[in-house]
């Protein structure tokens, strides 16, 4: 146990080590911002595995979500494989596997679609393109930069994410969208999604505009960020196909464990399946 201090320059090294694992750089983002959230606890405490539990307990006794919890110990217990620290490693809280969403938590088509209205009667064209884009194909904010006029034309985009290549196809109605948006915007080749100065969109800045349609929309804010797109095509493409393999491959996901997170109905949608059982007489 001596002379174990979490520096700065270890997280650094720890930080340089998830990018030549090639971790997404949201994934190290993440990582690090968890594991100076527990350095900061430890107040230059020496590292123990009591110490960590007592880190955990915090965060329960504070009211985070279980799966928030889990998350920053997967980083910190990261941090100790990469440094050898294995005896410092902590379990994560058990949780029975969610069988339904809070119907608050959702996006429903209807609500998407008044979304997609409310952004296009603002004249925010390309707001109004990235959610049908999103939403069309199923793919992450952090790819749409992957969605070219070249990929356009040949209705086929191939993504690169996570250390994983896929080729996601674009239909019909929104290659035709996509194109004239990309004309009248006189863009050539390239990132469609652009700002003024030719950067590909900022994340922070389409999850500020979504949130910005809310009210208009009539839609609960906590239904509207970019993610929740893509868990509305995920759940309308498995309602047509019942094919959770496909479905996986479509989102790049390597579990389909995590296919089913995008799947899970409304509790709403959970009773009504139960009342159409009619096993009580």
């Amino acid at each position: 146990m001596k002379g174990r201090l979490l520096t700065e320059e270890l997280i650094k090294d720890f930080i340089n080590h998830l990018r030549l694992e090639e971790k997404s750089e949201n994934t190290i983002e993440k990582y690090a911002r968890d594991v100076r959230a527990f350095t900061a606890y430890l107040d230059e405490k020496t590292v123990c595995k009591e110490l960590v539990i007592d880190y955990k307990q915090k965060l329960i006794a504070e009211g985070y979500a279980v799966s928030s919890i889990n998350s920053m110990l997967a980083a910190i217990n990261s941090l100790f494989d990469y440094l050898g620290w294995f005896d410092c490693k902590v379990k994560a809280i058990k949780t029975q596997r969610q069988i339904y969403c809070p119907e608050n938590k959702e996006l429903s088509k209807a609500e998407y679609l008044r979304l997609v209205d409310t952004a296009e009667r603002n004249h925010n064209h390309r707001l109004n393109m990235i959610l049908q884009t999103i939403c069309g194909t199923g793919i992450r904010i952090s790819e749409l930069k992957f969605i070219t006029v070249e990929a356009v034309k040949s209705g086929t985009v191939k993504v690169a994410c996570k250390g994983k290549n896929r080729v996601i196809f674009i239909v019909k109605k929104l290659k035709k969208k996509l194109l004239r948006y990309a004309t009248e915007r006189h863009i050539k080749a390239g990132a469609i999604f652009i700002t003024k100065s030719g950067k590909p969109v900022n994340r922070t800045n389409i999850w500020r505009e979504m949130k910005a349609l809310c009210k208009q929309s009539n839609v609960n804010p906590e239904k509207v960020f970019p993610h929740n797109l893509r868990h509305l095509f995920a759940r309308t493409f498995y309602n047509l196909e019942k094919d959770i393999a496909k479905l996986a491959d479509i989102l790049g996901h390597s579990s389909i464990n995590t296919t089913r997170i995008y799947i899970i109905s409304t509790g709403f949608e959970h009773l009504k399946r139960m009342e159409n059982m009619r096993l009580v007489v």
